[in-house]
């Protein structure tokens, strides 16, 4: 049987729940999103709701310190300390330290930047393996650097299973590879890479991993050290927060980066060195507000804990992956069924295998009709390759358009899926 890059059990988090029979209450989570309302809104992989902390903390800080952060006044001082304060909290969720976690203004920039700081590290013969699996915001930065003399290599999904396969990256590592860049979750295929595996046969062969974890972040926990990753990427709009994101790097190699920021910046100052301009103000300081959503749930669900906040985070998403479990088994049943319909990627909703987003064609179809029928009847889902393309090329889907995309997070619910399922029936 060939090893398909599978995640386990224990690295996503127990299938118990932290209570017998401790489930998500939908309606409390519901309550928490505004945009929440008629909308079946299946189109969560592009950018999810944002809860009314976060919406509130940005309305905060425009309100109230809409300044410079980090003078001696009382509101500059203020503004810098809730831009620190949500900094840490960033870095506490992903089990990092705060000066390894950088906030930019999107993945694709971020890994943009960091391939700049550290291009000098390459020398011509030097190679980095790829996929033509990832979102290419992991990839387009990276292929540029072909152009100092860096050997590209690509690890290709199985055009059957849309998987990739441990052992056709062993194949490509060798003594000459310096960086292998993937993704946890492909935001096509929705299944979930075994991360901890492939940096472990990584390292092994001397060489540093970049973990595209967008895909991935709103579904499962976020640990960048039980993973060893060297560095890690999430978009915060993705993770019900604004429209920012996150770069992790372990410390000692983003120390050695060069500096993008301006040539007054020490080089010492990391993650500032990194972030030319310095992160948005208002944004950074809104993402306390995620952590208090999370917060909200684990206090509804889990009255009297005294646990850390990564352990929070932990115990919410066991019950969020359960939730999503279920959601998603009714979809997957039903795509499964229909003759002409294929399902990209793996046709089950386990909970270990994959995260609930759903690609799928239909045999001589157009996926661009679907959402459009579907919209009628307030049921929102998107077609195409969602910067994917390389992924959409290699298992020849272009002729459709791509694929249609249902993408569901926590607070989406059992009768919003009958309703797609239903009017997604009456044209397959």
């Amino acid at each position: 049987m060939r090893n398909f890059v599978g995640t386990t059990a224990g690295e996503i988090g127990a299938r118990n729940l932290n209570k017998p029979g401790t489930v998500l209450d939908v309606e409390f989570v519901r309550a928490q999103f505004p945009a929440t309302g008629p909308l079946a809104f299946f189109e969560n992989a592009g950018g999810t709701f944002v809860p009314q902390t976060v919406i509130d903390k940005v309305r905060a800080y425009m309100t109230e310190t809409q300044v410079q952060p980090g003078g001696e006044f009382a509101p500059s001082v203020k503004a810098a300390k809730r831009m620190r304060e949500s900094h840490r909290l960033m870095a506490e969720m992903l089990n990092a330290a705060p000066e390894e976690v950088m906030v930019g203004i999107s993945t694709s920039m971020n890994v943009y930047l960091l391939a700049q700081a550290i291009r000098h590290w390459f020398t011509p013969g030097d190679e980095i393996v790829i996929t033509n699996l990832d979102h290419e915001a992991n990839n387009g930065a990276w292929r540029r650097l072909s152009e100092f003399g860096v050997e590209i290599r690509e690890w290709r999904v199985n055009p059957d299973t849309a998987d990739l396969h441990l052992e056709d990256l062993d194949e490509l590592l060798n003594d000459r590879t310096r960086l292998v860049c993937v993704s946890q979750c492909s935001n096509i295929t929705g299944s979930i890479n075994d991360v901890a595996e492939i940096a472990r046969r990584v390292h092994d062969a001397d060489a540093l991993i970049c973990v595209d974890a967008v895909a991935y972040a709103p579904h499962r926990k976020l640990d960048v050290k039980a993973l060893d990753v060297d560095f890690y990427l999430i978009s915060l709009y993705k993770l019900y927060g604004p429209h920012v994101s996150i770069l992790y790097g372990k410390r000692e190699l983003l120390l050695k980066a060069k500096r993008q920021h301006h040539f007054f910046i020490r080089d010492d100052d990391i993650p500032l060195k990194l972030n030319p301009g310095g992160p948005n103000h208002e944004f950074t300081a809104s993402l306390s507000g995620i952590i208090d959503y999370f917060d909200a749930i684990h206090a509804h669900h889990f009255s009297g804990s005294n646990a850390a906040l990564h352990e929070r985070m932990c115990e919410c998403f066991n019950l969020i992956a359960a939730h999503e479990e279920k959601l998603a088994k009714p979809l997957v049943d039903f795509l499964d069924s229909k003759p002409g319909v294929r399902i990209v990627g793996r046709a089950t909703a386990d909970r270990d295998a994959r995260v609930p987003t759903f690609s799928f064609v239909v045999n001589n179809r157009n996926s661009n009709d679907f959402p459009k029928h579907l919209a009628g009847y307030d049921i929102g889902v998107r077609a195409g390759h969602f910067y994917a393309k390389r992924l959409i090329d290699a298992l020849e889907l272009e002729k459709n358009n791509g694929v249609v995309r249902a993408s569901m997070v926590h607070y989406n619910t059992s009768e919003e899926v009958e309703r797609l399922i239903r009017h997604l029936d009456e044209v397959i």
